[in-house]
C-alpha cells in the first residue's frame, strides 16, 4: 500500500490564505451559493469564476496549453476544499471544471479541445450533464435515450432528468444509446450538444434545493454531428466512468462540514459547556468523520495520478463524504435547534448556512449515484466480480 504524506507544505497554506482573502473580498456577506431565489447570487458566482480565471486559479492544475497553470493536483485539491467550504462560489462552473474539461482532455479530438477547453478555463461557459433518466437513475447503463444514424450525423430522442444547470447551460454532455440496447455498457456514446439546438426543451423541477438545481430535459429528434461525439462511438461508457470518478471526489463536502461544525461551536459560545455530554460527543464524532472523508478523498487523488481505474476508491470516498454530510446536518440541527431555521434575513447563525446545509444533505446520498450503487461498486471490486 502506498504511504501518503498529506502535509501539503507552506505553498498550500499560502494558497488557502489567498483564496480566503479573495472570498472575503469578492463575495457578499451571507452568500449561500448560486441556487438561491436571488438571481444576483448566480451573477456573483459567474463574476467570481472569471476573477479566479484571471488569477490562474480556476483551472490551476490544468496544463498551460489548455488554459491552466500546470499546478499540482494537491494545489487543485486546496482550491476545491476552499470553494466548497465557502458554498462553492464557482457556482455552475463546477461541472465544466471538475469533469467535463478533464474528460475532453482525455478523450476529445484536437478540434474539441480547442473549441471547449479555453472557455471553460476562462469561466465563461456553463455545462450540464445529460446522464440520468426517469427509468435509469443510478443504473446509467440502462438508459433509453437513442441516437440514430442519419445523413450528416445523428438524430437523438429521449428524456433526461435531475439535470443541474440545464436552464442556464450553453452545452450538455449527453449520453445516448447508439448500439445494441441489450449490450448495456457497450453501445453508449457521448455527445457534446449545444443547449440552444432545435428540439431541446428544459423544464425546471421545483424542490427545496433552490432554483436551477433540478430540471428535466426533452430531446426531440435533436441533430448532432459526428464531430460532436466525445470519444469513440459505442465506447462512451469508458468516458462516463472517467467522468464519474472525477465528479465523486470533486465535491469536497467534508471541507464545508468541518467549517460548519467549528462555526456552530463558536456561535454557541459559553452555552457549549452546558450541553449534554452525549451531544458534545456526537459533535466530536462528526468532526472525526470529516477527517476520515478527507483522507479517503486524498487517497483517491493520489491513486488517480497512478491509474485511471479508481472506481472503488472514488466510491469509498463518496460514501464517506455523503454520510458525513448527513451526520453533520443532524448534529448541527440538534446543537442549534430553532435558531438554524430563522433564515438568512433573520438571526440565524452564519446567515442561514446551517439550515441550507441540512436541506442539501438530505439529497447527498442520492446525487451522482446513490449510496447503494457506490456500495455495490466497492463490493464488486473487492470480491473480484
Amino acid at each position: 500500500m502506498t504511504k501518503l504524506d498529506f502535509s501539503m507544505g507552506d505553498s498550500a497554506a499560502a494558497l488557502r490564505v489567498r483564496l480566503r482573502e479573495m472570498v472575503g473580498e469578492h463575495l457578499p456577506e451571507g452568500f449561500l451559493g448560486a441556487f438561491t431565489d436571488d438571481p444576483k447570487d448566480l451573477a456573483t458566482t459567474q463574476k467570481f469564476s472569471r476573477t479566479l480565471a484571471r488569477e490562474g486559479l480556476l483551472t490551476l492544475a490544468w496544463p498551460r496549453e489548455y488554459g491552466g497553470a500546470d499546478g499540482s493536483v494537491w494545489e487543485q485539491t486546496v482550491v476545491r476544499e476552499e470553494m466548497w467550504a465557502h458554498h462553492e462560489p464557482r457556482g455552475a462552473q463546477y461541472m465544466g471544471l471538475n469533469w467535463v474539461g478533464p474528460a475532453i482532455m482525455a478523450y476529445g479530438t484536437a478540434e474539441q479541445k480547442n473549441r471547449h477547453l479555453p472557455p471553460i478555463a476562462a469561466g465563461e461557459t456553463i455545462w450540464c450533464q445529460g446522464f440520468s433518466e426517469p427509468e435509469s437513475g443510478s443504473d446509467l447503463a440502462s438508459l433509453q435515450t437513442r441516437a440514430v444514424r442519419i445523413e450528416g450525423g445523428w438524430k437523438i430522442s429521449g428524456q433526461k432528468i435531475w439535470t443541474s444547470y440545464a436552464g442556464m447551460a450553453a452545452w450538455c454532455v449527453l449520453a445516448a444509446r447508439t448500439g445494441d440496447k441489450d449490450s448495456r455498457h457497450r453501445g453508449i456514446s457521448l455527445f457534446l450538444v449545444p443547449m440552444d439546438r432545435p428540439g431541446i426543451t428544459v423544464r425546471p423541477i421545483r424542490s427545496m434545493l433552490g432554483p436551477h438545481h433540478l430540471n428535466e430535459c426533452f430531446f426531440d429528434s435533436v441533430h448532432a454531428t459526428d464531430d460532436e461525439v466525445l470519444g469513440a462511438v459505442n465506447e462512451g461508457w469508458a468516458v462516463i466512468r472517467h467522468a464519474l470518478a472525477h465528479e465523486r471526489i470533486g465535491i469536497a463536502r467534508y471541507a464545508r462540514c468541518e467549517r460548519l461544525l467549528w462555526s456552530a461551536r463558536s456561535s454557541i459560545g459559553e452555552e457549549w459547556a452546558g450541553l449534554p455530554e452525549s451531544l458534545r460527543d456526537r459533535w466530536a464524532d462528526a468532526l472525526v468523520q470529516t477527517r476520515v472523508a478527507r483522507l479517503l478523498a486524498y487517497r483517491t487523488v493520489e491513486e488517480q495520478q497512478l491509474s485511471d481505474r479508481v472506481d472503488r476508491q472514488a466510491s469509498q470516498a463518496r460514501i464517506a463524504s455523503t454520510t458525513c454530510d448527513q451526520m453533520v446536518a443532524e448534529v448541527l440541527a440538534e446543537l442549534l435547534g430553532g435558531r438554524s431555521l430563522l433564515g438568512p434575513a433573520g438571526e440565524a447563525p452564519l446567515h442561514g448556512a446551517f439550515e441550507d446545509h441540512w436541506r442539501y444533505a438530505q439529497a447527498a446520498t442520492v446525487a451522482s449515484g446513490t449510496i447503494e450503487i457506490q456500495r455495490e461498486i466497492v463490493s464488486r471490486e473487492l470480491l473480484g466480480r
